[in-house]
């Protein structure tokens, strides 16, 4: 059996790479515990001080999830907590409020040059499109255009869209085994159209937030292209630096 030992400095980046080509491999599914610290520094050759290093860093990119008493865990879109991760919509009055996702359509076709780009696929190669509502108090606030690789979500259908009861996230991470790691988001201010004034129940004209977001995968392979159009009447888009 070939050691996994690495052989570049600094080592606890190493490690971490280590871990995440693990993940990647599906060795941990999301929501299991990995090994333990000891464990994993027996099976690297490194001291427990290299492995909590690595995974204080993954834990810090929500990748693992420490667990008091319990260990550490591969983070899961199933965590109620991971919703936020991704969408930034917070109600002016700060209440926090968990949306509904509203399918409204679902095909296949063939990606163009834009999407192909996006995507990383051959121009024709086969995807997914959706178009999805999101409404918050049973407001729409959101109107959602996805673009998926198709060879990532074989099988994807408008029923099991109106099946599923969860974030589009948990469902691509429980039945395709895609977990989306990070994602890159342009926004832009726009009028709103008459086709996303009527699905978002304002009048033609009003100011918009355009969220464009192209969203990766382990291995830095972007697996998900989306246009949202987002109506802050009621709220606002938050993001934290640091």
């Amino acid at each position: 059996m070939v050691q996994e030992s690495p052989t570049f400095s600094p080592l606890y980046r190493q490690i971490k790479s280590l871990i995440l080509h693990a993940l990647e491999a599906g060795e941990w599914r999301p929501g299991e515990a990995i090994p333990s610290e000891h464990e994993l520094a027996a099976r690297f050759s490194v001291s427990q001080g290299t492995v909590r290093k690595a995974i204080d860093e993954m834990a810090a990119e929500n990748l693992l999830v420490r667990k008091q008493g319990k260990g550490t865990f591969v983070a899961s879109h199933s965590d109620p907590r991971s919703l936020f991760r991704f969408l930034r919509l917070v109600p002016v009055d700060g209440r926090l409020e968990h949306p509904i996702s509203i399918p409204l359509e679902c095909w296949r076709a063939k990606a163009g040059q834009e999407a192909a780009k996006m995507l990383g696929i051959e121009l024709g190669a086969p995807i997914f499109i959706l178009r999805r509502l999101l409404r918050f108090n049973n407001k729409p606030v959101v109107i959602d255009e996805i673009y998926l690789p198709g060879e990532a979500f074989h099988g994807l259908c408008f029923e099991m869209l109106q099946d599923w009861n969860g974030s589009l996230y948990s469902l691509f991470e429980a039945r395709f085994g895609l977990r989306m790691i990070r994602a890159q988001e342009r926004i832009r201010a726009v009028g709103a159209d008459r086709s996303s004034a009527e699905a978002l129940r304002v009048a033609e004209g009003t100011p918009l937030l355009s969220v464009e977001r192209l969203t990766y995968t382990y291995g830095d392979k972007p697996v998900e292209w989306r246009r949202g159009l987002y109506a802050t009447t009621d709220h606002y888009y938050l993001n934290e630096l640091s």
